[in-house]
């Protein structure tokens, strides 16, 4: 769908989509990126809340090609961004009646190295301090390459199992080197999971009925991070492929603002 926006547009003179505006226009907007500064430089949201990305592992290149403005960012295996938690106290959700929406624009490049991409979120395996991520590849319950949305009311795995195993995962694979919407929600009972602004439904993952609410990871809890979690002792699950666009939401988006988003 995205792809077919900016063929469209390029052939009326512009390369680039022109609803900018629209993550703006949705009440709950936490933040939005949409990653038009310089590699070196911290990326700064718009919206309530002027958050500041740092890179890790850079300076992360910028790309002459863009969904919200003529650039992006390319995530290559190892760099990923940082905000401490200490810096962004409105992304830390969690809570009985905690909700929340991830919604990002990317061109996932496939490597031949098979492993589960985080894209954005609070999510600190290592400690024992998980609380909301979406991701793809998850690579759990028979799933891979799809989308995937993560979360957890405990924070450790989920009981019985090694890891976290509580996530809404859709049927559909992501389209490699394509420009795609992902996005994943929850509204306190269910998460959601959905594809270029489309429900991915499948049987018993999706939506995933999950209640409870989000862990309180406390003043020590994770780190908001883009691209990469901290897993087994040290960053892992790098997301690899550009970035165009990243949104942050304290409310649940109804399908139709998600399906509006992805358009």
């Amino acid at each position: 769908m995205i792809e077919e926006g900016l063929k469209a547009h390029a052939a009326a003179g512009s390369g680039i989509i022109p609803y900018w505006r629209k993550p703006m226009n949705r009440e709950g907007l936490i933040c939005f990126w949409d990653f038009q500064e310089e590699a070196g430089q911290e990326r700064v949201s718009s919206g309530s809340y002027n958050y500041r990305l740092q890179e890790v592992n850079g300076p992360i290149a910028r790309v002459e090609e863009g969904v919200f403005g003529p650039h992006a960012v390319r995530l290559d295996f190892g760099q990923w961004f940082r905000i401490p938690r200490s810096e962004c106290p409105a992304l830390n959700l969690h809570g009985a009646d905690a909700q929340v929406t991830v919604v990002a624009w990317i061109k996932w490049n496939r490597s031949n190295f098979i492993r589960c991409e985080a894209i954005a979120g609070m999510w600190d395996e290592t400690r024992a301090k998980r609380q909301y991520c979406l991701f793809i590849n998850l690579r759990i319950w028979d799933s891979a390459e799809q989308v995937c949305g993560h979360v957890s009311s405990i924070g450790g795995p989920t009981p019985g199992y090694k890891y976290c195993m509580d996530a809404a995962i859709g049927a559909t694979a992501i389209t490699p080197e394509a420009w795609q919407c992902v996005a994943f929600t929850y509204d306190g009972t269910y998460a959601r999971a959905y594809l270029d602004g489309r429900l991915d439904e499948r049987e018993t993952f999706n939506p995933y009925r999950y209640e409870g609410g989000l862990f309180d990871g406390g003043t020590d809890g994770a780190d908001f991070t883009v691209g990469a979690v901290d897993r087994s002792g040290e960053p892992g699950n790098f997301f690899t492929g550009l970035l165009g666009g990243l949104a942050v939401y304290n409310r649940a988006l109804s399908p139709e603002e998600i399906a509006q988003l992805a358009r």
